[in-house]
């Protein structure tokens, strides 16, 4: 799968596609040579996303870069991630508000196994907190560690797995989520876009979710690449509800 875009590949494939008819054996090939140029290039990848439910929001910001070798390949990594979020201090009224940021400095090696890539991260796990209570203001600040890996692979032609999942010691916290996809045709969308149910789970403390959705990942708009996904969600302190996710990823 192709990101973003790089001068002399678009060069490349456009004299390519002119000078051979469209849809032939040759300009495929001649496509996929292209990309893979330009996937070897690329050491950044910048992500962020969106989440939002009827009770709280959440924005997060972050990079991925090659400290080693390039992004197509095995090597070092360093991530970063930065968030924050809105939601409701406690669910009886009058349930008052509550902000908190986090913010994650990792390290680790991705492997490049065939067309799969599979990366462990270990680092640093920061959470800030600002909560209006009935008598007072909380704010506080905690810090802990944080193990992550993630999964992606394409078991067969046509078809793509995604995995994540990470424990920290802030609250105990584990979360997973799993989201296989199939390629739509590209008669609509003239590029590749992977379509998919997803399911995912957290807990922290005594505090349970879990979300059944679909997904959309792979559209490539406005220069980047975007996930969109959405379902419902069950947590251990409000009834079920919907929620929705947007994604976007950058890759330099």
């Amino acid at each position: 799968m192709a990101y973003g875009g790089s001068i002399a590949g678009s060069a490349m494939l456009a004299a390519v596609l002119t000078a051979a008819p469209a849809g032939s054996a040759f300009a495929q090939e001649a496509e996929a040579e292209a990309e893979a140029e330009e996937r070897a290039a690329l050491s950044t990848v910048l992500f962020g996303s969106l989440e939002a439910g009827p009770a709280k929001t959440f924005v997060s910001l972050g990079m991925k870069t090659a400290l080693t070798g390039a992004l197509a390949g095995s090597g070092v990594r360093a991530l970063l991630k930065v968030g924050g979020a809105q939601e409701q201090a406690q669910r009886q009224r009058p349930r008052g508000l509550a902000y908190k940021t986090e913010s994650q400095a990792l390290i680790g090696y991705e492997w490049r196994i065939g067309d799969a890539f599979l990366s462990l991260y270990a680092g640093s796990d920061h959470e800030g907190e600002y909560r209006e209570w009935r008598n007072g203001i909380l704010y506080r600040n905690r810090y802990g560690a944080r193990l992550q890996g993630d999964l992606w692979m394409t078991p067969m032609p046509g078809m793509m797995l995604h995995a994540s999942a990470y424990a920290s010691t802030l609250d105990h916290r584990r979360w997973g989520r799993a989201a296989p996809g199939w390629l739509l045709p590209r008669g609509w969308l003239s590029q590749d876009v992977y379509a998919g149910p997803e399911v995912e789970a957290y807990r922290a403390g005594d505090y349970t979710k879990l979300r059944l959705g679909l997904h959309l990942t792979g559209l490539r708009l406005f220069g980047v690449v975007w996930r969109l996904s959405g379902g419902w969600q069950r947590t251990s302190d409000r009834p079920s509800e919907a929620y929705a996710t947007l994604g976007v990823h950058w890759l330099r």
